[in-house]
């Protein structure tokens, strides 16, 4: 009985599409303080840094904002920084 009700179904991967399961390519993001040396992290800039604040004041993790590791932790170092001495605030306001 078994056996029989096993013969009638199709093998598990006839149903998926054949392009099931792969992303579509994205571009590389390549660290644009990498890219530019001139470009300077400092925890006074509040315009650079915002770049790397969600609206929750968060800060952005790097396989969204695409910094190297490096680059990555200055930012959070001037971030962290920044808001110790109360240039960007710890979170928004919301209530």
């Amino acid at each position: 009985m078994d056996r029989e009700r096993n013969e009638r179904r199709p093998p598990s991967g006839d149903h998926q599409r054949p392009d099931a399961g792969r992303r579509p390519y994205q571009k590389k993001k390549v660290c644009r303080f990498c890219q530019d040396p001139e470009l300077t992290i400092d925890y006074k800039d509040v315009k650079a840094l915002r770049g790397y604040l969600t609206e929750r004041a968060r800060i952005v993790p790097r396989r969204i904002s695409g910094t190297c590791a490096k680059h990555q932790r200055m930012v959070a170092t001037a971030i962290k920084r920044a808001r110790n001495i109360a240039i960007i605030p710890f979170t928004t306001i919301s209530m």
